[in-house]
């Protein structure tokens, strides 16, 4: 496993934000983000995982980092589960080493942009039993939630906020939307947030994300 890229803060941490890259990106991909946001959460430690490179099946299985392989797109996308599983598992390992350092999970986040969402609403809601500080899922959907899925009273309690563009081709807003819809129907606290934007970022997202995180960690 490449070692992440840790962006330490300017006052002793107390808090931490695991930001994984989407379909393609590398580590380095959040860091302008992570650098912007620290500017104002000044206790805060941002680790930015690396995704394995490995065949993507949809892109004529050309070699690329990627956190789980994509097998068809229609009509919902086909993935290699174990693959996700095994990403999940390696947030999870990068949870516990924050807690190993003094971060109380209530105070770690995940956050995922398009294929590294996937695996932090799977991780958050699927395989952490625990409460977290909350997710951030940007442009992104949840290929393993289902309307039979019940979650546990600490799943519940970690709050998320997405992000998504009004008009993504890669990742549909519909899809997104679904994801919000499971977690609103679960009980989760979780907002909705689109932007007139494809499958991006823009700074007035990040400025939401700033305000999200700060609400949280004040």
């Amino acid at each position: 496993m490449t070692t992440p890229l840790i962006l330490e803060p300017q006052k002793t941490p107390d808090a931490c934000v695991i930001w994984l890259h989407g379909l393609g990106a590398d580590r380095y991909d959040f860091l302008p983000v992570a650098e912007a946001l620290q500017e104002q959460l000044l206790s805060t430690r941002f680790v930015m995982p690396q995704a394995p490179t490995r065949p993507v099946t949809i892109n004529g299985s050309y070699e690329m980092p990627s956190w789980y392989d994509i097998t068809a797109m229609s009509p919902a996308r086909s993935i290699d589960r174990k693959q996700l599983e095994d990403s999940a598992d390696q947030v999870i390992a990068l949870i516990e080493a924050e807690r190993a350092k003094g971060i109380d999970p209530t105070r770690i986040f995940l956050a995922g942009f398009s294929q590294g969402g996937a695996v932090v609403l799977h991780t958050a809601y699927v395989k952490w039993q625990g409460t977290l500080g909350g997710v951030l899922a940007l442009s992104t959907y949840a290929p393993t939630f289902s309307a039979e899925r019940e979650l546990s009273a600490s799943q519940q309690r970690t709050p998320a906020l997405c992000l998504h563009g009004q008009y993504d081709t890669v990742v549909q807003n519909a899809m997104g939307r679904t994801a919000y819809e499971h977690l609103k129907h679960w009980g989760v606290n979780v907002s909705w947030q689109e932007y007139p934007m494809e499958h991006e970022v823009l700074p007035e997202e990040i400025r939401d994300i700033g305000t999200w995180l700060t609400q949280r960690l004040s």
